[in-house]
């Protein structure tokens, strides 16, 4: 059958409407941005010493506190043999706020199915319902043979199938037995029950096709590292079609770093600070670890890059790569005035994307500047994260510093 022009131009216009409709769509949803805590330390500068930050618990508490605060929905926190147990940091921090939620990691075979079946419940119970948790197979065969886990890089994630099938089977009905090739359990119970039900939410972050398979036959939430938009569209594309053939959906969420200043040029300014006290011989040392003791495909997409340059750290509009020179995982920030980072949020909103894992160093500080700056273009409102917190009577009252004679009172508009 032939079209006529006009017939090719109807159809272009209705495929033009669809495309603008379903941007409308995806951008009017509120994103949906939780925070990192920095459990192996933090810092104002990479690849140095100086003004360097322990993981202490007490300044945790105050990162999670603050974003509690100020209107992010939970944090996730990551695991490792440099981290302070994922688990054991959650229940700390829930005791100490109200809403946040805590995307806490199980990684597959450092502990039994049901083991971290009782981890799961009991935090949520003790939290009251605030766990969300991250699907972590590992990428490191050498840290992953020192937690006993010697299978190449494909079979563990067939392993955690049979570990998840488990896993599940306890939080949703409290008892499982089941025998596979790497995973056996005889007569697994549950005493009791997580507060979410079925199960808290699972995530989950991987780029090769056997992490893809195995997480679209269980997962809520994939994950991808901050890859420019046409890579992650194809990624996002990829694990829906990889879906769809399960007869499941899943939602998407992105792993960011933020470089949100009041302009562009002294959000671009400070990512230069981040790394100026970065030499290039500690950039090639840990390009060579990327390589030689990871077999993660997406740390390989993340190093690709910017291949350990300096010199072509802008990976995409406002996309920079400069945090991965020398940071393992998520290595790249949204640099920008937040109207600008706001534009590229919502480019990745058009694609899919509905969560936003952000992280800036120092995590605290970073956590105000993107909260005060950014959050006001994506509509999240801080003051009505506040339940209605007033600070002042009847006329507007403008900072003067803060000194005992107080603030001033504005009684015309300006």
């Amino acid at each position: 059958m032939s079209l006529s022009g006009s017939d090719i131009g109807s159809g272009s216009r209705q495929r033009a409407s669809r495309r603008q409709e379903h941007f409308m769509t995806a951008t009017e949803k509120t994103i949906d941005f939780l925070w990192f805590i920095p459990t192996s330390g933090d810092g104002t500068y990479l690849g140095t010493t100086e003004l360097n930050r322990g993981p202490e618990i007490g300044y945790l508490q105050q990162i999670a506190q603050a974003v509690d605060r100020l209107g992010y929905s939970g944090v996730l926190l990551p695991t490792g043999v440099s981290c302070e147990e994922s688990f054991v940091t959650a229940a700390a921090l829930s005791a100490h706020t109200q809403k946040l939620k805590f995307l806490v990691a199980i990684r597959p075979g450092t502990a039994s199915p049901a083991y971290y079946a009782r981890l799961a419940s009991t935090l949520d119970r003790v939290s009251n319902g605030r766990v969300l948790l991250n699907i972590v197979v590992g990428g490191s065969p050498a840290e992953l043979a020192g937690d006993g886990i010697h299978l190449e890089h494909d079979e563990r994630y067939a392993h955690a199938d049979e570990f998840f099938h488990v896993w599940e089977e306890l939080l949703e009905k409290g008892a499982s037995t089941f025998e596979g090739k790497y995973i056996k359990a005889t007569n697994a119970r549950l005493g009791l029950p997580p507060v979410q039900a079925p199960r808290p939410p699972l995530y989950f972050g991987g780029s090769s096709d056997a992490g893809i398979d195995f997480s679209v036959g269980r997962v809520d939430k994939y994950l991808t590292w901050g890859e420019p938009p046409a890579q992650v569209a194809e990624k996002i594309e990829k694990v829906r079609a990889a879906a769809a053939k399960r007869g499941r959906e899943v939602s998407f969420g992105i792993r960011l770093h933020f470089i949100v200043r009041q302009t562009d040029e002294e959000a671009w300014a400070a990512a230069d600070r981040l790394i100026s006290k970065l030499d290039d011989e500690t950039i090639r040392e840990a390009q060579e670890q990327f390589v030689t003791q990871s077999d993660s495909v997406g740390q390989k997409r993340m190093a690709a890059l910017h291949g350990g340059r300096r010199d072509k750290l802008e990976v995409s509009p406002n996309l920079w790569a400069g945090v991965g020179l020398v940071r393992a995982g998520a290595g790249t920030a949204l640099v920008g005035s937040p109207k600008t980072v706001a534009a590229r949020l919502r480019e990745y909103q058009e694609l899919g994307i509905e969560t936003v894992i952000g992280s800036g160093y120092p995590h605290l500080e970073e956590a105000y500047r993107v909260a005060e700056l950014l959050f006001p273009e994506l509509g999240l409102n801080q003051e009505q994260q506040r339940a209605g917190f007033r600070n002042e009577f009847g006329a507007k009252q403008i900072f003067a510093g803060g000194s005992h004679g107080g603030n001033l009172k504005v009684v015309s508009g300006s």
